[in-house]
């Protein structure tokens, strides 16, 4: 069951969908962007294929990447346009993710049932970070490995924020998503920490940052650096 507050961030994400896909997807990037990642997911995971939750998925990038890399893959969302795109991406990959409709808060899967937890750029609206660590640390197998990408993308605050995100995300949205407005990715490792994760590592992504530099960034984003935090269960 979800929350009004959720309500309307999936809201805000289905509009963006359309918008937000075709980035991701243009062609004077694609190759590129889909190198560097693998690379940096091979090295969060590691060798060998891993049953792996992506969380928060969107239209499907890093679940895709992460099969590619040979991993069986579920990505999870709430947002049914972004689920949409994910599924058509899915749908075209020969052993592609499984895509479905789940809270990124409390995921539906018993214990131990996968070897990594990923997301990418859900940390900053994820709401009740605490609380929705500390679940995907019970999803995980011994020695599993939580691997989180994101920024601090409101450091200044979300009134600093697009006109059409502060539309969605009003005060009740904001009341609920601790690090929407973090001026550290310090704030987003010790979440990992408080939910019992080992060997919580902050890795900055300049390879990332380089590429934003050549290619320029989404508009109303500034060019910044993001961080690829990862911790142990």
């Amino acid at each position: 069951m979800t929350t009004a507050p959720q309500d309307r961030i999936n809201a805000y994400w289905t509009r963006r969908a359309p918008s937000y896909d075709e980035y991701v997807q243009r062609p004077e990037r694609f190759a590129r962007d889909q190198e560097v990642w693998a690379g940096i997911w091979r090295d969060a995971l590691g060798a060998g294929a891993r049953d792996v939750l992506d969380v928060g998925t969107g239209s499907g990038q890093v679940a895709m990447v992460l099969a590619g890399l040979g991993h069986r893959v579920t990505g999870i969302d709430l947002s049914e346009g972004m689920l949409e795109h994910a599924r058509r991406h899915a749908a075209a990959m020969t052993d592609g993710p499984v895509i479905l409709a789940d809270d990124a808060v409390a995921p539906d899967f018993p214990p131990a049932s996968f070897d990594a937890v990923t997301s990418r750029y859900l940390m900053w609206t994820l709401r009740h970070p605490d609380v929705a660590v500390a679940n995907w640390a019970r999803l995980l197998r011994p020695g599993g490995t939580v691997a989180v990408v994101d920024s601090t993308w409101f450091p200044h605050g979300l009134d600093a924020a697009p006109e059409n995100l502060n539309g969605h995300y009003d005060q009740g949205v904001r009341e609920v998503l601790p690090l929407a407005t973090a001026t550290s990715i310090d704030a987003t490792a010790a979440v990992l920490e408080r939910a019992g994760l080992r060997d919580v590592t902050v890795t900055p992504l300049t390879a990332i940052f380089e590429l934003d530099r050549e290619f320029g960034v989404a508009p109303d984003h500034e060019h910044q650096l993001q961080y690829l935090v990862t911790g142990r269960a």
